[in-house]
């Protein structure tokens, strides 16, 4: 493994954030630049400042308005009162010993989101989350056992790669490169911000995001697969498959009970992608599961005349699951009978997994009930008095 950045653990100041804004204010982190016009426009503004205002905050990354020296005092002002620019407040940070870093940031109405940046060889990728919680139920991974508690918004998520890259790039001098839509939730459950989020990261004169850096990756809802395709944001897309029959997949992720591996393949098959590009395949590694010799075979004929990439992801732990990960020589072999076919395949080597940083380990499931039921109490209430 060679030499990549790291945050010096001692010396790791996290940012402070006094309070959140209120959440009825308009949230401006996540919005779009057409979005923005009109908002600037429709409060008597000139149009071009909604171009100062949105690379003052995706840009430079402001936290403040009184930092926009070239907008007028008398926006500035209206500003402050009217909108806000952060969305999330960073509340910690999880160091695992190989250099990853497990952020946690409050939301507004006391709910956890978690990201993770991954610094490898030549490259710093960022694990966002679009959702607290998921309510997809894989049952491979810790976050299904939170359940669902809401979608993120579309500020909620570009703040993560705000205070992120603040973070990172304050510690190590060493920039985000890579941005993977994998962490808490399933992004096409969430699609409008998730679009939105994404038109805000690739924007030109904003962040900038190379389209071939970010990945979002999808359980494989079907019918919104098929409409993100249609979108032209043409972002990579990966698909967590992770097994080879129906009534393996039927058992480990209930979204195939619905959509089943023929209508998912199908609809990668139409799925419009750009040349020299390919859909990655994540294939999570369950000894005695999915890792057979009969389950490499299948592999390679379910993707047959598809470009793609498999990357295999040795299962990783947590409390109360029923798994085991596969041991190193069988997942070797595997991939090695992948290779004989010539499918396109790596190891995806687990990183944080001593912080439960690792693909498939993120969230707190104690706190997504606790939210629950102070919200079911309060809406209680709410009907009480109404």
């Amino acid at each position: 493994m060679g030499s990549y950045a790291k945050i010096d653990e001692e010396a790791f100041v996290l940012p402070v954030l006094e309070r959140l804004p209120a959440a009825d204010l308009v949230h401006l982190r996540g919005m779009p630049l057409k979005r923005l016009e009109t908002y600037v426009v429709e409060h008597g503004q000139k149009a071009f400042r909604a171009r100062q205002l949105f690379a003052w905050i995706q840009e430079r990354g402001a936290r403040s308005f009184e930092e926009m020296t070239d907008l007028s005092k008398s926006l500035r002002q209206f500003l402050s009162t009217e909108a806000a620019l952060s969305a999330i407040a960073p509340k910690g940070a999880h160091h695992s010993p190989d250099g990853t870093v497990k952020l946690t940031f409050d939301l507004h109405d006391g709910a956890v989101v978690e990201s993770v940046v991954i610094p490898a060889d030549g490259r710093v990728t960022l694990c966002v989350s679009s959702q607290v919680g998921c309510a997809m139920g894989c049952q491979f991974c810790r976050t299904a056992t939170m359940g669902f508690v809401r979608n993120l918004s579309s500020s909620e998520i570009v703040d993560q790669v705000a205070w992120a890259k603040q973070i990172w790039e304050s510690h190590t001098g060493s920039h985000l490169s890579n941005i993977v839509f994998m962490g808490m939730g399933e992004p096409l459950r969430n699609y409008d911000n998730v679009v939105e989020a994404l038109q805000v990261l690739l924007d030109p004169i904003g962040l900038n995001l190379s389209k071939r850096r970010i990945t979002v990756s999808t359980s494989g809802v079907v019918p919104i697969l098929e409409r993100f395709g249609g979108e032209e944001l043409d972002v990579n897309i990966a698909i967590s498959l992770n097994a080879t029959t129906d009534a393996v997949r039927d058992e480990l992720m209930p979204v195939n009970q619905k959509w089943n591996l023929a209508e998912l393949l199908g609809a990668l098959r139409r799925y419009p992608l750009k040349p020299n590009r390919r859909i990655t395949f994540e294939y999570v590694m369950l000894a005695g599961v999915n890792d057979s010799d009969n389950d490499a075979k299948r592999l390679v004929k379910l993707l047959h005349g598809l470009p793609s990439k498999v990357n295999l992801i040795p299962w990783n732990p947590f409390a109360g699951a029923r798994f085991e990960r596969p041991d190193r020589a069988q997942i070797v072999h595997f991939k090695e009978r992948l290779l004989a076919a010539n499918v396109n395949v790596t190891i995806r080597e687990s990183r944080g997994t001593e912080e439960l940083a690792a693909c498939g380990q993120l969230g707190e499931p104690s706190k997504a009930a606790a939210w629950r039921e102070q919200h079911r109490d309060s809406r209680r209430r709410g009907l009480e008095q109404g």
